[in-house]
């Protein structure tokens, strides 16, 4: 991505702090800091710092004919400065840095960024592509907290299951691939390395051992969340690479050092690209899933870029065309008509609901069963943390 350049737009600056209250003290009955949200558009600031997953920021570096910052930055004097980040992880421990305006932020990090007090409320009002975005990527458990909306809706993706066409015969429909102790693919399966992985052994538990009673992958409580544990523990001989950097993954699916395993469908398309036979599928199990939320710091430096930048990645053109670049469905409901694959919105299923129902997208667990179960607890995301550390280091 370009270079950072350095703007002194100190009147801006000034007016945008008095428009982005900080925190107003205190914290509501949920638990949430008060933090004020914006009320009023002032002058850009000459950049905007983000925190992005990779192919979300793209300005013509990858690829001459994928850009949809140049236009942004021409048109709104924001410069886009950009990080990309490689895990939810990463990301949270960036915007607790106070050094960035925007994320983009996946269910397994937007509630900790709002609890945290690292994300301010978005008043939407002020975004008026937000009008076009789907309904039912509003007002979700990962990006709305009583009410209140901390972000707008990108898009969403399932986690696929990739698999090399001219190794992998026939061709798998199930999970059990990667989690058969027999699987004939030991040593050459992938996972994607962090805690929230631990509800994909969750998802397949739901098919294999329904007696556990497992309904929604991120709400387990002990004995539901040692059974996946379990399971991770049994498949981890099996694994030849962890991911975090979906480069480095893209590279292992290039070279053969990973014929099937977990994948993002960006890593598929970067793969397929360079020459790859590699493919990917949503297993009969279902899978885990992203509905990713752009987020504003509550430490924003560039308040006005950053609401700038938010309106525009999920307007009709520029969410058309990160949403065909990263393999996903996008998030505004006119984008379909702008892309260059007129097929794209029916082959990601952008307005089939049915195919949506057994994707679980990420959300952040909490002791409070976030399937609605008032008689249990279940295992909070600080434990998922210490258990995927403790099986990595093992």
């Amino acid at each position: 991505m370009r270079k950072s350049r350095v703007y002194t737009a100190l009147a801006a600056a000034s007016a945008a702090a008095l428009m982005l209250s900080g925190c107003a003290g205190g914290a509501t009955d949920s638990g949430v800091p008060k933090i004020d949200m914006m009320q009023e558009l002032g002058a850009g600031e000459g950049q905007v710092n983000i925190v992005a997953w990779g192919g979300y920021v793209e300005d013509g570096s990858t690829d001459p004919a994928v850009d949809w910052v140049t236009g942004f930055e021409k048109e709104t004097g924001c410069q886009v400065n950009v990080k990309v980040g490689g895990t939810s992880d990463e990301m949270v421990q960036l915007m607790q840095s106070g050094e960035y305006d925007v994320v983009s932020a996946s269910g397994d990090a937007s509630l900790r960024l709002v609890y945290g007090g690292d994300v301010a409320p978005v008043n939407t009002a002020l975004i008026p592509n937000y009008a076009d975005v789907y309904e039912n990527l509003k007002n979700q458990q990962w990006n709305t907290v009583d009410g209140v909306s901390y972000g707008v809706p990108h898009g969403r993706g399932a986690n696929l299951l990739a698999y090399n066409t001219d190794e992998v015969k026939p061709a798998p429909t199930s999970w059990s691939v990667v989690w058969d102790e027999a699987s004939p693919y030991k040593g050459k399966i992938t996972a994607y390395d962090s805690p929230i992985y631990i509800a994909d052994a969750a998802l397949y538990l739901m098919s294999t051992q329904p007696d556990l009673g497992i309904k929604y992958p991120y709400a387990l409580d002990q004995k539901q969340f040692d059974a996946a544990i379990a399971l991770l523990e049994k498949q981890k001989p099996l694994v030849g690479e962890y991911w975090g950097d979906y480069l480095k993954h893209v590279a292992s699916l290039k070279s053969g050092g990973t014929l099937v395993g977990t994948t993002w469908q960006v890593n598929l398309n970067l793969a397929q690209s360079e020459g790859t036979k590699v493919e990917g599928v949503k297993p009969v199990e279902g899978s885990t899933g992203w509905s990713d939320t752009w987020m504003v710091s509550s430490k924003a430096k560039n308040p006005n870029c950053a609401y700038m930048w938010l309106n525009h990645i999920i307007s009709p053109e520029a969410n058309a065309g990160v949403a065909e670049w990263f393999g996903e469905a996008p998030s505004n409901s006119k984008s379909c008509a702008l892309t260059a694959n007129a097929d794209h919105c029916a082959i990601f299923h952008s307005e089939d609901d049915a195919y949506w129902e057994d994707v679980y997208y990420w959300n952040t667990p909490t002791e409070k069963c976030l399937d609605g179960r008032t008689d249990a607890t279940c295992v909070p995301y600080s434990e998922w943390v210490k258990a995927w550390s403790a099986l990595r280091n093992s």
